[in-house]
């Protein structure tokens, strides 16, 4: 396969000691009846979940681009979660939260924000996650 220039379009670090740990998929669901007369399910984010999700929206919301990308795009994120002197600056964390279920809820975010066009966009996902001095997390978005 060859390899395509890829064109970095923003990078940046959003420091944040308490990164949100409740992801995406402790979404809830309650059957209720409609209105005509059929029992169906509605799905609800818990009160974690809403604080999560609107902790993410205010971090990203200064960082989102003037344009949506539309086309192939590569995402890096760096899950940086502060060590509190248990383990070693930028060493893998290996506990939870998923990496994959963390970063759903943050590219939802990133996608309601504008940052593009539809998350299916992303061709390349680099995602890690480790422990660190400076908490946070680093996002480069790249078009490719």
């Amino acid at each position: 396969m060859g390899k395509s220039k890829s064109k970095v379009k923003t990078e940046f670090f959003v420091s944040m000691k308490n990164i949100p740990t409740t992801t995406h998929q402790e979404q809830q669901v309650r059957i209720v009846k409609n209105d005509k007369g059929k029992y169906v399910p509605v799905f609800y984010d818990p009160p974690e979940l809403k604080e999560a999700r609107q902790k993410f929206m205010a971090y990203l919301s200064p960082y989102v681009p003037d344009e949506p990308l539309l086309g192939a795009t590569r995402l890096t994120v760096w899950w940086c979660y502060w060590h509190n002197g248990k383990h070693k600056n930028g060493e893998y964390k290996i506990t939870k939260p998923d990496l994959d279920n963390n970063n759903k809820l943050l590219q939802d975010c990133m996608t309601k924000l504008g940052y593009w066009e539809d998350d299916k966009l992303i061709a390349s996902l680099l995602v890690e996650k480790y422990w660190a001095d400076i908490p946070g997390i680093f996002i480069r978005i790249e078009e490719l």
